[in-house]
């Protein structure tokens, strides 16, 4: 069962039931297809989703000896993802759009770590990917929030990806966020080959990576 535990999630639910059926033959790896809808009761306020077991652990706790195989198969995600007609998708309302749209955030996080981190080097990081080029071409499909805690690993293998919470249309270098939230230096590269990744969209791939890193770590 997925419950929110937040107001901000209770309107995602309604988006995984309408989508995730719709995605989910077309992508290589398992996702939380939902089999049923909860109804608020009990004092539980929203609805809830009732899914598949996935079988695996999250990539968070779960060591890797090949790298380069689950970079393959993020590789392959990503393409197949985005490769899905993006007609009606929904816009997310949190990440996907101009890098810049998300300086405030950033650096209001980075404010709030000053005291426990030195921050100079990721804001250095975070200012250059904002400053490159904001176009983004056309909107794609994507996860939106493509780190370890939202991968699952089996067997040595990336087996399936969970949390569509924050699914939506917008910029295709969103996803590449996993590289550097995931990835070993290595591996980030067979990523960047594989999906054929030029400069300007690989450094607002970083820049995903570095909002979600900084304000994670102030939350």
């Amino acid at each position: 069962m997925r419950l929110p535990r937040r107001r901000i999630g209770a309107g995602q639910t309604e988006k995984e039931h309408r989508w995730l059926p719709v995605l989910d033959p077309q992508l290589p790896l398992a996702v939380p297809v939902p089999v049923g809808k909860g109804m608020p009761g009990e004092g539980y306020a929203w609805h809830w989703t009732v899914c598949p077991w996935l079988k695996g652990r999250i990539a968070a706790l779960t060591p890797v000896a090949d790298m380069s195989q689950v970079a393959m198969s993020l590789a392959r995600f990503v393409r197949a993802l985005q490769a899905i007609d993006p007609a009606g998708g929904p816009v997310s309302k949190f990440r996907g759009g101009p890098l810049a749209a998300r300086d405030w955030a950033s650096q209001a996080s980075a404010a709030a770590l000053r005291d426990s981190v030195d921050v100079r080097p990721v804001l250095a990081a975070w200012g250059a990917a904002v400053a490159g080029p904001a176009s983004m071409g056309p909107p794609v499909w994507m996860h939106a929030d493509l780190h370890p805690a939202n991968l699952l690993i089996n067997d040595g293998e990336l087996t399936g990806v969970i949390d569509f919470g924050l699914l939506g249309v917008g910029d295709p270098a969103c996803d590449l966020m996993v590289a550097w939230t995931y990835l070993s230096a290595d591996a980030r590269q067979l990523l960047r080959d594989a999906l054929a990744v030029d400069d300007p969209p690989w450094a607002r791939g970083l820049g995903w990576a570095l909002h979600l890193g900084l304000t994670a770590d102030a939350y």
